[in-house]
């Protein structure tokens, strides 16, 4: 994006243009929301613009109850069925009191409604067989706050469809319960870059309706980006990417640094102010993305429905966008249609600074019942007789940034 081009750019962060979407489900850490407490103390350090939005909560549920708890596919214990309307309650309370906060001794007027989630085919035959799942909406009257509360487990993608189906703002942060930001994210400039590539994109269009040579460059088109996670540093160099020929020359040709023709001195991270930072510029740097992640992103509304649920088919329940449509969108990239998805990867450092940790909400169990684990251990290891090699030891400290375990969508090299 050179300097002398010029189009529409907001002068500061505009919070209405923004929904953040937060999914969350079941946890072993019910009752307690620490995950979520977790992720919303790394926005307010790193990315305070996303206390400001409007917010969206999918509370998704469970399918079975048996005794081994399996979450990716929806199955808890008995004991986490019971703590799971607790956790529920829990979590939107903490949503109320950072999002729509209110004088002591008053509580909020919610309106609640009602819709489905549609999946699968629309045939007679599978009609039949009641594919949809109904679901609550509750929000504030002024639809700061909205939870989605579905009554059979919808999954990852069908939660935040039906997040994107109640937003009203053009542009969403999707965010799931177990992922907390370690880096400053430059929040508005990254918006602004969004917006200035849809007003590119729009005024090529004019441009052609009417047969007028362009009044400016087209930009490329950027409709989603993605935070990078530590197996996405170095992504541009990666395996994910050089060994396939169309991948290599379009992020040869496409990464680069950024400016939005705004130029707005960076906020500070801590009030949102300019004070101390007169001089220095958003400076964003991106590199074309393969695969459409599951992992903290923002994105275009209107793309995120066009493209991965351009139907009810697009979408079974309990999948991920990731291992479904992030997948297909890969190979229609690798055939030379990256410009149909716009990916990208937030790339800080030239890919060596990493965004995100992943807080393992699997089997993260809460701060006491880790360090009751761990002090059992220690307990333990100080009752054998004969200290184990240090090479062998047990005990395992947690670093601050750590590979994080295996998600959706990278059990395996992207083909």
């Amino acid at each position: 994006m050179s300097p002398e081009q010029t189009s529409p750019a907001p002068a500061g962060f505009n919070h209405d243009l923004v929904t953040l979407i937060i999914t969350t489900s079941p946890t072993p850490s019910a009752p307690s929301t620490e995950l979520i407490e977790s992720v919303l103390r790394s926005f307010g350090v790193y990315c305070p613009p996303l206390l400001k939005c409007r917010v969206i909560l999918a509370i998704d549920t469970y399918d079975h109850i048996t005794e081994q708890a399996r979450l990716k596919k929806g199955v808890v214990t008995p004991e986490f069925a019971k703590q799971f309307d607790l956790y529920k309650e829990n979590a939107k309370n903490l949503l109320l009191r950072e999002y729509a906060p209110l004088p002591a001794g008053e509580s909020h007027e919610l309106v609640v409604s009602s819709a489905e989630a549609e999946f699968g085919s629309n045939s007679f035959v599978y009609l039949k067989q009641n594919n949809s799942v109904p679901y609550t909406i509750t929000q504030t009257q002024d639809k700061r706050v909205t939870f989605i509360e579905p009554q059979q487990r919808l999954g990852f993608g069908l939660a935040v469809r039906s997040a994107l189906r109640l937003t009203e703002t053009p542009y969403v942060w999707v965010h799931q319960h177990d992922w907390a930001m370690v880096a400053d994210i430059p929040f508005g400039p990254l918006l602004e870059l969004m917006r200035e590539a849809d007003a590119s994109e729009a005024q090529s269009l004019e441009d052609v309706e009417f047969e007028e040579k362009p009044k400016q460059p087209k930009l490329a088109p950027i409709k989603y980006i993605c935070l990078p996670s530590v197996r996405m540093l170095n992504y541009a160099t990666s395996d994910h990417v050089l060994p396939f020929h169309a991948l290599r020359n379009l992020t040869n040709k496409l990464k680069q640094n950024f400016i939005p023709l705004s130029s707005s001195p960076l906020p500070n991270i801590t009030d949102g102010t300019t004070a101390g930072n007169e001089t220095k510029t958003a400076s964003i740097p991106l590199t074309p993305l393969f695969l459409w992640h599951d992992k903290p992103h923002l994105a275009s509304t209107e793309h995120y429905l066009q493209r991965v649920f351009p139907n009810r088919m697009a979408m079974l329940r309990g999948a991920f966008i990731e291992d479904t449509v992030g997948h297909r969108a890969r190979s229609q990239m690798k055939e030379g249609n990256w410009k149909k998805w716009a990916c990208w990867l937030y790339y800080p450092d030239d890919g060596k600074k990493l965004c995100l940790r992943h807080l393992k909400g699997r089997t993260f169990r809460g701060t006491e019942v880790e360090l009751a684990k761990k002090m059992e251990w220690l307990q333990l290891k100080s009752s054998v007789s004969e200290p184990e090699p240090e090479e062998t030891e047990l005990e395992e400290t947690e670093p601050e940034i750590e590979l994080e375990e295996t998600e959706p969508g990278e059990t395996e090299l992207q083909n």
